[in-house]
C-alpha cells in the first residue's frame, strides 16, 4: 500500500470528521431516537423500525497476477460500494408473541452486485454488472415466550447461532469496521447470509444466557457421487444441524431480545462475559482419494471459546475500554479450505505459466478465511475522551492467527483501525488498514509469499 495511498484515506477521514465537527450545532439534539409505534398506552405492544447503510471506499493491494475486467494486470484497485443496506422491523404484538422481519441488500460495487452472469467474461463483458442487486431477506421468525425471560422458542430464519459471540454479532455496533468474516462459519454455503431455517430457544437464567437451534441447512455444494477432489467440499445432504452458544455474564447483564450481539457499548454498560459454543452438520462434506477409493463423508464441526469486557474508565471523560478474544477450532473434513475476499473486484489471475507468483488463493483482496483447522482472534480498543461537541476518537487494533490444516503452517495479520463517533453509532465514520497473507502455488501446495494490505474507509449512520 503506497504512502500517498495512505495519506489520501487519512485526509478524507479528516475531512469528514472536521465537516461533523462544523456541522454539529449548539443546543440541536443529535440524540438516537427509536422509531417506534406504540400500539397500546403501557408500550408494551409495538414496531420499531430500524435503518442502516454503511458505505466503503476501498483501496486495495490486490494478490499478485490479478487481472482487471479487461483482462490487464493490475496491482491496485479502487472502488466505491454499499457495503450494506438493511431495513429491521421488529413487531411486539403482544408481551409474549414477537416478529421480525429483515431484509436489504450487501456487498454492491461497480462490477458486484447483480445478478449471476450479469457480466460477462473477457474484454467484451457487457450486462449490469454491480446494477441493481437483489433484495433479499435476512431475517424472518416468530417467537413466543414460554416463560418470559427464562425460556422463549422460535422458529423461522433465524440468527440465534452457535460457536461464539460474534457469529451472532450486531452489524450495526462493531468496534472495528467489520467483522472478521470466519465468525460467520458457514457464509453463503449451507446458511443464507449466516441465517439457516431452523427451531430455537433461548434465555436467560440468573447471569446464565443461553441460545440453542436445531436447524434444516440450506442445500448447498455437489451431489455426493460427482465428488471427485481428495480435499473435503461441501455437498447436498438433508441432514439438520446442531448448535448452541452460552455465556455467564460477570457484571453488567446484557439483554437477549434480539440475537446481535453489542460489539461495543462505548462505556454505557460495564460487561464481562465468558463464553462456548457448537456447530455439528453431519455429511455437511465429502472427500474420495482416488478414482477407485469410497467416497469419504464427514460431520462438520466447529467449536468456540471467547471472552468479552467492554466497561468505562473515566465517565466524566467518557473514556472506555473495549477487548475481545475468542479461539475456534473447525473440522470440515479433510483439508478443506475457502478463501475469501469482501467485495472483491478482481478474481481472475494469471496461469502460474505466465507469472510464478500469481496468488494461489485467487486474484484481488481474497485470502484462506475458513478451513478445517484452528483460529486465535483478538480485538482492544480505546474510546478517547469526549470533545467538547460531544464526539469521540476511538483507535483499535486486531491479531488474527490462522493455522489451516490445508496449508500446514500458521500465519498472522492485523487490522488497524480510528472510529469517528459524530454521534455514537448511529453516525460514525470509520478508517482502518488491514494486512493479509499472500500465497503461491509449487507444484499444487500453498506456499506463503508475503503479504498485502488494504485500506477502507467507512461512512455510518443507522437510524
Amino acid at each position: 500500500m503506497s504512502r500517498k495511498t495512505i495519506a489520501l484515506a487519512f485526509t478524507l477521514f479528516c475531512s469528514g470528521a472536521l465537516l461533523a465537527q462544523g456541522n454539529t450545532t449548539p443546543g440541536v439534539d443529535h440524540s438516537y431516537k427509536p422509531m417506534l409505534m406504540k400500539l397500546d398506552e403501557k408500550g408494551t405492544k409495538f414496531i420499531r423500525l430500524i435503518t442502516w447503510h454503511q458505505m466503503w471506499i476501498t483501496h486495495t493491494a490486490n494478490n499478485p497476477g490479478t487481472l482487471d475486467v479487461n483482462g490487464a494486470p493490475q496491482k491496485t484497485a479502487t472502488d466505491m460500494a454499499i457495503r450494506r443496506s438493511r431495513f429491521l422491523i421488529q413487531a411486539q404484538v403482544s408481551p409474549r408473541f414477537m416478529i421480525i422481519s429483515h431484509w436489504g441488500i450487501n456487498n454492491q460495487s461497480f462490477i458486484n452486485g447483480g445478478s449471476a452472469g450479469t457480466l460477462g467474461t473477457g474484454a467484451s463483458a457487457t450486462g449490469q454488472g454491480g446494477k441493481r442487486p437483489q433484495l433479499y431477506i435476512h431475517d424472518a421468525w416468530t417467537e413466543f415466550a414460554v416463560k418470559p425471560g427464562k425460556l422463549h422458542i422460535g422458529t423461522g430464519l433465524h440468527y440465534w447461532n452457535g460457536v461464539s459471540r460474534f457469529s451472532s454479532h450486531s452489524t450495526l455496533n462493531f468496534m472495528t469496521i467489520d467483522a472478521p468474516i470466519f465468525n460467520w462459519f458457514n457464509i453463503e454455503t449451507t446458511d443464507q447470509f449466516a441465517r439457516q431455517l431452523g427451531i430455537y430457544a433461548k434465555g436467560q437464567l440468573g447471569r446464565l444466557d443461553y441460545r440453542f437451534h436445531l436447524n434444516k441447512p440450506f442445500a448447498f455444494g455437489s451431489a455426493l457421487s460427482a465428488v471427485t477432489s481428495p480435499n473435503a467440499v461441501n455437498v447436498i445432504n438433508e441432514n439438520w444441524s446442531t448448535g448452541g452458544y452460552v455465556n455467564y455474564m460477570l457484571w453488567d447483564k446484557e439483554s437477549n431480545v434480539l440475537p446481535f450481539f453489542v460489539g461495543t457499548y462505548l462505556g454505557a454498560k460495564k460487561v464481562l462475559n465468558i463464553g462456548a459454543g457448537w456447530y455439528s452438520h453431519k455429511g455437511a462434506t465429502a472427500s474420495k482419494a482416488g478414482t477407485s477409493a469410497p467416497t469419504k463423508e464427514y460431520t462438520q464441526k466447529n467449536f468456540g471459546l471467547d471472552i468479552y469486557m467492554d466497561m468505562p474508565l473515566n465517565k466524566k471523560k467518557g473514556t472506555a475500554l473495549n477487548a475481545y478474544s475468542v479461539f475456534y477450532k473447525s473440522d470440515y473434513g479433510n483439508n478443506y479450505l475457502r478463501n475469501i475476499g469482501i467485495l472483491n473486484l478482481h478474481p481472475s489471475t494469471q496461469a502460474v505459466s505466465a507469472n510464478p507468483d500469481a496468488s494461489w488463493a485467487g486474484g484481488g483482496n481474497v485470502q484462506p478465511t475458513i478451513g478445517t483447522g484452528n483460529i486465535w482472534y483478538t480485538q482492544l480498543g480505546y474510546l478517547l475522551p469526549k470533545l467538547k461537541n460531544g464526539t469521540a476518537f476511538m483507535p483499535y487494533a486486531t491479531f488474527t492467527f490462522k493455522n489451516f490444516d490445508r496449508i500446514g503452517k500458521g500465519s498472522g495479520q492485523f487490522d488497524l483501525g480510528l472510529n469517528y463517533l459524530i454521534s455514537g453509532h448511529n453516525a460514525k465514520i470509520t478508517l482502518q488498514y488491514s494486512t493479509r497473507p499472500v500465497y503461491k502455488t509449487v507444484g499444487t501446495d500453498p506456499v506463503r509469499n508475503g503479504s498485502k494490505g488494504e485500506m477502507i474507509l467507512q461512512t455510518q449512520i443507522f437510524l
